[in-house]
């Protein structure tokens, strides 16, 4: 018998980046009651990787529970960025609504439309939620305008078009109905949560289903499967099945050890569950995101959302250069391709690959982003390992060769539009629209191919003096564009071994820009600045002085040394050619050319 769970509601909390969904969400946890009177809770307390702590972005998705009114309001809060679209992309399965969130200054931007269209082909209700209502140069009219030109382009149902508008600043945690109405707190949000978000329904006596959408994982119990119940009833210590869609000879009976809800931003254990409930399970060894369990007596999986595939790869790879080992803990092959196979167990938009060489992987990702966050992790951990330039991957139908293709939104000044479109332009990208935004800015979206923008972002933050913001979504496959011309720069590199001298790098930097100051250890070949001539530079920057008994007043003043230009791996990535590579270990990022001796180098060169 179908029943209705009205002491349970499901959400997930979308939008673009930085529109304030981790804000939002520390509002409703402080005002539901999860946190004691006098309980130091952290900003942003979601946010619980280091990585994400440091960026301010949301990577993985998030579950937590509040309870109101004696409804148990189960939220999913999710990342912004379109590199971890397929976090966004798979927990929607396991929710019976969405909260919207947009800037009311930004309005929609390229991940809002992402998101939303997903929301509306599952044909979810949106509760579509106007956040930092408080800025100085808000805009709330025009925003909801915008909006719902964003629902009828994406042909959005009247029942969804009649969705529910709340004005919030999350920061001050106050939400309002109306514009101009004041609140001192977030109860109209909970009350339309509760009112537009249908309770979830099943036939808790038919057989269990629990379709699987998050992994997470823990040392002491190893695989935590984390799943909506469809329908059925789920018992701690229950035996089943685990079956997958895409793969139905995949079967396996398992044992549940334990069952746990969540409550706040805790796990509580639970010796049984029903329908409509967000539930974790351990005790399962071999659970993967689509599963789904099942009674051993009904092996009938539910279908699972088909992940986006991803658009740029790298390949990762024994370091083995000659400083190698020094500073990694793990450093083997058998290491890094341990380590790059278990990440596939919690993200699904990753796929890496092994290729003709024992000590190289493929690996491939939604974006740099995507990938840089792996690399990061990896780093943290103690791994050390050598990546190569990031490349499009490109596919082929009826002979014709595809290449993914960017959206590209750019909020800037004025004064750079000319410069930005010229840049754009080179790089094959093509205007869509342009339209003047308020206080001297303008927002201009381009379509252009992915590999148009590896190299580009640097520059733009030049151009535009740091002022202009750039965001891009995946938009489909085209036709090869041809050519696109790459950096301007040559590489100076480091002609012997040895520590960098102050003498020897003062000589360097009349020739382009340093990477490293005095006092570094370097190695033949490694790649030591920037040359804006576009010429590789062999320099020597461990020369010494030479010691002379005659001095000339005033030969003695210390040398002065521009600061270097300290790369970050996203720099780094951006910079490098087909022939160089980027030394990554626990405690530096270096960029050194592939074939290290400089005569083997101008041998290969000219061989080509």
């Amino acid at each position: 018998m179908n029943i209705k769970r009205n002491d349970v509601r499901n959400i997930a909390i979308i939008a673009h980046v930085d529109h304030g969904k981790t804000t939002l969400v520390d509002s409703l946890l402080k005002q539901s009651g999860i946190f004691r009177a006098n309980q130091v809770v952290e900003e942003r307390v979601m946010d619980s990787n280091d990585i994400e702590k440091e960026r301010g972005i949301t990577i993985l998705s998030k579950n937590t529970a509040v309870i109101y009114k004696d409804t148990k309001i189960n939220i999913i809060d999710t990342p912004g960025h379109a590199d971890f679209g397929g976090e966004v992309e798979r927990v929607l399965k396991m929710v019976n609504g969405v909260v919207l969130l947009v800037d009311a200054f930004e309005g929609p931007m390229p991940q809002t439309k992402f998101v939303l269209k997903k929301a509306l082909d599952l044909e979810l209700p949106v509760i579509v939620t106007i956040n930092k209502i408080d800025r100085p140069e808000a805009r709330p009219e025009e925003v909801i305008d915008e909006i719902l030109d964003l629902f009828i382009e994406l042909g959005a149902n009247e029942e969804q078009l009649e969705c529910p508008f709340v004005y919030a600043s999350a920061k001050e945690g106050k939400a309002s109905l109306e514009l101009g109405q004041e609140s001192d707190s977030m109860e109209p949000l909970f009350e339309t949560i509760l009112e537009y978000t249908p309770a979830p329904e099943g036939d808790k006596d038919e057989p269990l289903q629990v379709l699987i959408s998050t992994i997470d994982y823990n040392d002491y119990v190893g695989r935590i499967g984390v799943g909506k119940i469809e329908r059925g009833t789920i018992k701690s210590g229950q035996e089943g099945v685990i079956v997958n869609k895409l793969d139905p000879e995949k079967q396996e009976k398992v044992k549940i050890s334990k069952v746990y809800e969540f409550q706040g931003l805790n796990r509580v254990e639970v010796e049984e569950a029903t329908i409509g409930s967000i539930i974790a399970i351990t005790g399962i060894e071999n659970i993967h995101i689509g599963d789904t369990i099942c009674p051993v007596e009904n092996p009938e999986a539910l279908p699972f959302v088909k992940i986006s595939e991803p658009t740029l790869a790298m390949t990762f790879s024994v370091n083995n250069s000659p400083f190698a080992g020094r500073e990694g803990k793990f450093v083997t092959s058998r290491q890094l391709r341990s380590r790059l196979y278990r990440e596939l167990q919690t993200d699904v938009s990753l796929r890496v690959e092994d290729t003709d060489l024992t000590d190289a992987f493929k690996v491939s990702g939604r974006g740099e982003l995507h990938l840089s966050v792996l690399i990061e992790n990896m780093r943290r951990e103690g791994y050390e390992f050598q990546i190569s330039k990031p490349e499009v991957l490109y596919i082929y139908e009826d002979g014709k060769k595809l290449e993914p293709i960017e959206k590209v939104t750019i909020d800037v000044s004025t004064e750079f539009i000319g410069t930005v479109i010229d840049k754009l332009g080179q790089r094959k990208g093509e205007l869509v629209s342009m339209s003047e935004a308020t206080s001297g800015y303008a927002r201009v979206i381009f379509s252009i191919p992915a590999r148009g923008l590896i190299g580009y972002r640097q520059e733009f933050l030049t151009d535009t003096k740091g002022n202009g913001i750039m965001n891009s979504i995946f938009d489909g496959y085209a036709p090869y564009k041809g050519d696109i011309p790459t950096r301007k720069d040559g590489s100076l590199i480091a002609f012997e071994t040895g520590e960098t001298t102050t003498y020897g790098l003062h000589a360097a930097q009349e020739r382009g820009t340093l990477f490293i100051g005095a006092g570094v250890q370097v190695y033949d070949g490694m790649v030591i600045g920037s040359n804006p001539k576009g010429q590789d530079i062999e320099v020597n920057v461990t020369k010494k002085k030479a010691q002379s008994n005659v001095r000339a007043s005033g030969s003695d003043d210390a040398l002065k040394l521009s600061p270097p230009k300290i790369m970050s791996l996203e720099e780094a990535l951006e910079f490098i050619e087909d022939d160089e590579l980027i030394e990554v270990t626990p405690l530096t990022y270096r960029i050194r050319k592939r074939i290290l001796n400089a005569s083997m180098r101008y041998k290969s060169k000219k061989n080509k």
